[in-house]
Parts: structure tokens; C-alpha cells; sequence
């Protein structure tokens, strides 16, 4: 089979293309003829070398790409009850999935059903069950309560907003372009402002009566990060479950104290997918959503296998808007690098 691997960090010309036996269903695992791969900002920081030295995501070198994905179940492990051979799933927090067959465990993979396409599906996961997490088991959104979302044109982002709507939170957006502050519109967010080197924090203490919001998610880190805590109210939540613009190493917890007894955290999505019932309910809300409407996901990009290359850049450059995935099903050439 085809793989997308790296035996080395560095930047997308480490991806190479080898070719691979077909694993085996491992006890507990189903494996699965992948259809759709994800492309997410954790591929390109597993290629970086971002999680070397991560106990939350394992994952080491050498290894096989892509940790969400979508497909149909072609064997199952010994024990593995919960599914059947010609099951439709989708996955993430599980690498491997940039490769024509992937091996996932069998309570991280969840039932498609037949009214979502699977590419949406493989879009939708790992983005859909972080964006459910932070709105609603670490920022408890609801009626009466008034979030800041950045980069809200971003997939997470988007995501993010149009939950918050439905729980009946006013939504604050920022973003970096006029371009970027239409798509944050188009889902949803009450108000959106540019970043303006800090200057948000002016608009957003102006829109909350110079009370600030109750929750800020926060996925750009260094340069946003104390900004975040000037737009926060009294008592407020920060939650920085990203840091593309690099991370904060030199904060001193007196400032959560001084910029009005803040509090602070840093989750991970791992922590919130502990067994399958938090996974299965987590899909249910985001599948039913696609399903019925209430939620939009755009698939920004389509990839193969053979211009993977092609894709991290666009991603890591930011040079799309929504989600990309890669089309691996009959969609492959010749062995050797990308």
C-alpha cells in the first residue's frame, strides 16, 4: 500500500512516499480501507517535530502521517464486537491515516452515518470534537455569555463560532484580513475585528460596555496571548489550545492576578476523548449538525497522496480557508519521494 511517511522533522520535503505491506487488525482494531484523510495544523507540527517529546500524542519517528480520517472497515481484530466488516468510520487522534489502509482502535472509531459523505466526515472530526470540547465542556457557553474567537477564519474557528451561536453566546471574532473577517461573518459572529497589532482590545472592551468577555479561545499563542488577557473581564477564562505564532515562555502567574484574577488554561483534545461514549457523543451532536444543516464545514482543498507536498504548504502558510483533505481511494502514482 501507499504511505506518506517521515524519518525525519524538518519542512514538506521530509514527506516521503513508501510503500508498505497492508497491516494486520490488532487485537482491539479494525482495519480500514481509508477514503478521505484530514489535513490539520497537528500533521504539520507532528512533521516539525512539535510532539518529539509529547506524552499526550506519542507519536515518534519513523511514522506514517495523518492522525483523522475517514473509511470502510475491511477486518476486524480479535475482541473487537462494536463493529462489522463494511462499517463506515471516521477517527482521529490516531496517526496513520495518510496510507490506503489504517489500523485504528476500535473505540476511537465512530459509525458514519449514511446520510454524511465520508470526505465531510473525515473533515469534520478532529476540528468538530475540539471546536465541542472548548464551546462547551471548558467554556460552558450558553444564554447570557459573550466569547472572543481568534483566528476565527481558521477551521477550528469557524467551527467554534457557529457552536457558540447555537448555544446562545454572543460571539466576538478577530482575524487578519478583511477577506478572512467575511468568512467569520458568514458564520455567524456577532462582531469581527482585525488584530491591528493588539488594537482588538480596544473594540472588544468598547462592545462588552468596557467589561471585557467571559471566555477567550486563543489558538495563536505568543503574539496574541497577554492581548487575550487585556480583552478577558474580571474573573474571566482564557483558553489557549494553540500556539502557531510560537509559545509563551516567559509568563509569570502574577499577571493572570493582575489583569483582573484570571484564569488560565491550556487543554489538549486527547483529555476529552477519554473512552467511546465521550467520543460518541461528541460525533452525534457534529454529525447530526452537517446533517440537518445547522453546521457548515467547506472542504478548501483537495489533495492525493502525490501532491501532499503541495498541501502542507498551503496549510502552513495559511494560504486556505476551511479544511483540506486528501482524496487516497484510486488516487495515487509510482513509489518514491513527494
Amino acid at each position: 500500500m501507499k504511505t506518506i511517511q517521515i524519518h525525519q522533522y524538518g519542512g514538506p520535503e521530509v514527506l516521503q512516499r513508501i510503500d508498505a505491506p497492508v497491516p494486520a487488525a490488532l487485537p482491539g482494531t479494525v482495519l480500514v480501507r481509508v477514503h478521505h484523510a484530514g489535513i490539520n495544523f497537528m500533521d504539520i507540527h507532528t512533521r516539525q517535530g512539535k510532539y518529539a517529546q509529547s506524552r499526550t500524542y506519542p507519536v515518534r519517528l519513523p511514522c506514517t502521517l495523518g492522525m483523522e480520517g475517514a473509511g470502510e472497515v475491511v477486518a476486524l481484530g480479535d475482541g473487537v464486537t462494536t463493529h462489522r466488516v463494511g462499517d463506515r468510520v471516521a477517527w482521529c487522534i490516531v496517526w496513520g491515516s495518510y496510507a490506503e489502509y489504517a489500523v485504528v482502535p476500535a473505540w476511537q472509531a465512530v459509525k458514519v452515518p449514511d446520510a454524511l459523505s465520508l470526505d465531510l466526515a473525515a473533515a469534520s472530526v478532529f476540528q468538530g470534537y475540539t471546536a465541542h470540547y472548548l464551546a462547551h465542556d471548558v467554556g460552558q457557553l450558553g444564554a447570557g455569555k459573550t466569547c472572543l474567537v481568534h483566528a476565527a477564519s481558521g477551521g477550528i474557528g469557524q467551527v467554534l463560532i457557529q457552536l457558540a451561536k447555537r448555544s446562545g453566546a454572543r460571539v466576538i471574532a478577530t482575524t487578519s484580513s478583511a477577506d478572512k473577517a467575511a468568512v467569520a461573518r458568514e458564520r455567524g459572529a456577532d462582531l469581527v475585528v482585525l488584530y491591528d497589532g493588539g488594537r482588538f482590545v480596544e473594540a472588544v472592551r468598547e462592545a462588552t460596555g468596557g467589561l471585557g468577555v467571559d471566555v477567550v479561545f486563543d489558538s495563536i499563542g505568543r503574539t496574541s496571548l497577554r492581548d487575550s488577557f487585556r480583552a478577558a473581564r474580571t474573573r474571566g477564562l482564557i483558553v489557549n489550545y494553540g500556539n502557531v505564532s510560537g509559545s509563551v515562555k516567559d509568563l509569570d502567574p502574577l499577571e493572570l492576578g493582575e489583569s483582573g484574577s484570571l484564569f488560565l488554561t491550556r487543554p489538549r483534545l486527547a483529555d476529552h476523548l477519554r473512552d467511546a461514549a465521550e467520543i460518541r457523543r461528541r460525533a452525534d451532536d457534529i454529525f447530526s449538525a452537517l446533517i440537518d444543516g445547522s453546521l457548515n464545514i467547506s472542504i478548501a482543498g483537495r489533495y492525493t497522496l502525490d501532491n501532499v507536498e503541495e498541501a502542507h504548504a498551503a496549510y502552513e502558510e495559511r494560504r486556505m480557508v476551511g479544511k483540506p483533505v486528501l482524496d487516497i481511494v484510486g488516487r495515487h502514482t509510482s513509489d518514491g519521494s513527494v
